[in-house]
């Protein structure tokens, strides 16, 4: 099966429909699908629901979805830096399923392994806990929390072969390889794609059994969130 294609907008097309539900991977603005996302905004697909850690900021990342009015919901952990999406949730036209950050990365871990629930401590005694079944294990309470699985899963790879082989690059490892297996079709872009052989086995973060398409990105704008710098002082 050929799974390179030319750019973003080929690599989407034929998957997407109004109302499907949407992994993208990525920790803050670190390792995230940037050419998938705005082919997304060209393909006008509406009604979305988005499983990610946090919503990117205003003009970047999933905000761009955000501004077009594209999501309805949200299931993240950190939604802090997007005054849209603040505006949007504030104003009931966004729908948001908090979880702890820990607790989205294994509901993630546990849809990509074929789990369908699982119990955690995370979360009981809070808002978190409400209307989640709770059970004793050797005399500690925990919810019950389930496997999340998404029509499509975008992911963003420093590295990749033809066969959808992939690696990552530190902090792009929180979420991407989870996703990557809990998409029920998923596709990559890369930073760099090369041949098979040319990434060491030991090497692979994710294997290419779990990538159908795989697209080479080129001008990354990897931006900061916040970024701070010390302010310089005299001799």
């Amino acid at each position: 099966m050929q799974k390179v294609f030319d750019n973003a907008g080929k690599a989407l097309d034929g998957l997407l429909f109004d109302g499907m539900t949407i992994m993208s991977g990525g920790f803050g603005l670190c390792g995230i699908p940037e050419h998938l996302i705005e082919a997304l905004c060209d393909s006008g697909v509406r009604d979305l629901t988005f499983i990610s850690n946090n919503a990117g900021v205003d003009d970047f990342g999933l905000g761009l979805l955000l501004q077009t009015r594209q999501i309805k919901k949200m299931i993240s952990s950190y939604v802090g830096e997007n005054k849209t999406f603040e505006k949007q949730f504030l104003a009931g036209e966004l729908e948001l399923e908090f979880n702890p950050q820990g607790t989205l990365a294994e509901r993630c871990r546990a849809g990509g392994a074929g789990i369908p629930a699982f119990y955690t401590k995370t979360g009981v005694g809070t808002l978190i806990a409400e209307g989640k079944e709770h059970k004793e294990f050797d005399g500690q309470t925990y919810i019950m929390e389930t496997g999340l699985v998404a029509d499509l899963a975008i992911v963003k790879a420093f590295k990749g072969d033809t066969e959808g082989n992939l690696v990552y690059r530190k902090t792009a490892r929180n979420f991407n390889p989870v996703m990557a297996t809990a998409g029920r079709i998923t596709v990559a872009e890369v930073e760099s794609l090369v041949e098979i052989g040319e990434i060491d086995p030991d090497q692979v973060h994710t294997p290419g059994i779990f990538v159908h398409r795989i697209i080479e990105g080129t001008h990354y704008q990897k931006r900061i969130e916040q970024r701070t710098v010390r302010e310089p002082t005299g001799k």
